[in-house]
């Protein structure tokens, strides 16, 4: 299989930091299968396939941690709600909310549920997007849980992307089970785990856990049996309010904690300490127009990675924009360039539990990289509405 080598870059190095502008001396990248099999200066090229950059920035390709991208039905008429100051959670327990995606989402079969999504997986990898996590969450009952995860693998045939998919059965408690939250995780989202553990379904386990879904203790038992088939765990937390699930999730070695608004200084002591990523998700903070921010500088003072994921829902953040993930992460939460662009690529990778498969250009990595047509890092964040996207590179090769 002959190697490809990628010259006259300005390559992103594992820091988040840019080589020199491209001159003798600067980095290249070889690969070949598939696969990263050199970065330094002046590789060889006899043999090799030669592609010559144009000067343009090359940087791993942006990794979508966090994304409810398969769903069924719309929820514009919430966001026409909250504009006149009717809060999230009155819209949630007035049957609004996740409940009202779970009946449009019921009544979809894989096929339709496919068709559906591929538009909003279709402007996410417009941005260079090579993998996206997909939950589950919006069927709340074992069935319906299970064809949300199935066209989410569906998704991964259907388009030259990595998926990895997320078990999110607790996700709120379906009104036939209202009252009964105990009931609810033993008999769907435990017995559903299961059943997609079983089929191949499931990459992970996450939950909500918030004063409109779940507690840390009705989550225990879902998490034990998550741990017991040997699935990382995640988890929505500290969103809307302070309810412990962060510090509980690390207890587990969670693979990250996301939204976070409400976490605590010991909270990120507890993320440092189980290597745990805080994915902040700036879309839900917008479209929620909150005002308490998570808590940036105890994860930067903690060490605690942080990554930026789209949050693409149809209700709380209908973002379908990486770039603009970035934006509001620098804008919103005051993160720097460098940050932002770690949260998209390394660190992102990390809260999948992938961080030796993607995220970086390094040797031995899958060769997921983006090609721009941009100088800097700062020029993907500060622009708004506007895609410097040159190539996408998927596994080596460019793809439409």
């Amino acid at each position: 299989m002959i190697a490809t080598l990628w010259t006259n870059a300005r390559i992103v190095t594992a820091d988040g930091s840019i080589d020199r502008a491209p001159e003798a001396g600067a980095l290249e990248v070889l690969t070949q299968g598939g696969r990263i099999v050199a970065v330094g200066p002046g590789l060889a090229r006899d043999g090799h396939r030669i592609v010559d950059c144009g000067g343009r920035l090359l940087t791993p390709a942006p990794v979508d941690c966090h994304s409810h991208i398969i769903f069924g039905g719309d929820r514009a008429n919430e966001f026409e709600m909250r504009l006149v100051g009717v809060p999230y959670t009155q819209i949630a327990q007035a049957g609004g909310g996740i409940k009202a995606s779970m009946r449009a989402t019921r009544a979809m079969s894989v096929e339709a549920l496919v068709a559906a999504s591929l538009p909003r997986l279709d402007h996410l990898l417009a941005e260079g997007v090579c993998t996206i996590e997909v939950k589950s969450g919006y069927g709340l009952s074992v069935a319906a849980e299970l064809t949300m995860l199935r066209a989410a693998r569906a998704l991964g045939h259907a388009r030259q992307v990595r998926v990895c998919t997320t078990w999110l059965a607790a996700h709120a408690l379906p009104p036939e089970y209202d009252a009964r939250p105990e009931a609810y995780i033993a008999e769907v989202a435990i017995a559903g785990l299961e059943a997609a553990h079983a089929e191949g379904l499931v990459d992970a386990v996450d939950s909500f856990c918030e004063g409109i879904a779940f507690t840390p203790a009705q989550l225990a038992p879902l998490y034990d049996r998550a741990r017991a088939l040997g699935l990382p765990v995640k988890i929505h937390a500290e969103q809307l309010s302070h309810l412990g699930g962060t510090a509980f999730a690390a207890r587990y070695g969670a693979l990250s904690a996301d939204h976070l608004e409400h976490a605590t200084t010991g909270d990120a002591q507890a993320m440092a300490a189980s290597g745990t990523v805080a994915v902040l998700l700036p879309g839900a903070f917008y479209a929620l127009r909150e005002t308490v921010l998570p808590p940036v500088a105890a994860f930067r003072a903690a060490g605690v990675p942080m990554a930026l994921a789209t949050d693409c829902n149809p209700g709380t953040s209908p973002l379908t924009s990486i770039l603009l993930a970035m934006n509001m992460g620098a804008t919103l939460f005051r993160l720097t360039v460098a940050e932002c662009l770690l949260a998209i690529t390394a660190h992102a990778a990390r809260a999948l539990g992938l961080q030796d498969e993607v995220g970086r250009i390094a040797p031995g990595l899958a060769a997921d990289m983006v090609l721009w047509d941009a100088e800097t890092p700062a020029q993907l964040v500060a622009r708004i509405g506007f895609n410097p996207l040159h190539a996408r590179i998927f596994q080596g090769e460019v793809v439409a």
